[in-house]
């Protein structure tokens, strides 16, 4: 099998700038407040600790794994919890980081449940964004950057568990060659 080809979609450089814009927004929105930031695993994890040393207002972590769940690759509609949070977020002025936001099921059914806990707010951020997949409205609050419908990796994102840790969003051609 030959190795996969990957083209870069949104450099290193790009990244720094537009995280560092993000969380001075979110510093200024939540000033003289704390917030929790709910890291969504594995993939929101390097964008959640990225984010995270550019916000100025006081911040904890708290992680959740969630799937959805079926036959093969459509999802039954309705989630997983595999990793539920540590901690209540009651009272809470939380945010919910993801790493990309594709057809909105998930997240559609994981913000009513997360309500349900009495935060007292709560939103979304998201590194990558593809709005022409989407089959739910969800409610983004921060949204890094609008991406085209490509099979992304790097950045926490993987295939396969594998290119997680590249600094940088690639598109991932399976049958290509560099």
């Amino acid at each position: 099998m030959k190795e996969p080809f990957i083209s870069v979609l949104i450099s290193e450089e790009k990244l720094n700038e537009r995280i560092a814009q993000l969380g001075e927004q979110i510093s200024k929105d939540y000033e003289g407040k704390e917030v929790k930031l709910i890291c969504i695993l594995k993939g929101s994890i390097i964008f959640t600790c990225e984010l995270a040393k550019r916000i100025t207002v006081p911040v904890k972590f708290d992680f959740m794994q969630v799937s959805s769940y079926g036959s093969g690759t459509s999802s039954s509609g309705q989630i997983k919890i595999k990793k539920d949070l540590d901690e209540s977020i009651e009272g809470e002025h939380v945010i919910v980081i993801e790493d990309i936001i594709d057809s909105g099921n998930t997240l559609a059914r994981l913000m009513p449940m997360l309500e349900e806990r009495k935060p007292a707010d709560i939103c979304i951020c998201t590194l990558l964004d593809k709005p022409e997949r989407r089959e739910v409205e969800v409610d983004v609050k921060y949204n890094g950057f609008n991406i085209p419908d490509e099979f992304v990796v790097g950045y926490g994102l993987d295939y396969d568990q594998s290119y997680r840790n590249l600094p940088f969003v690639g598109v991932l051609h399976l049958d290509e060659e560099a």
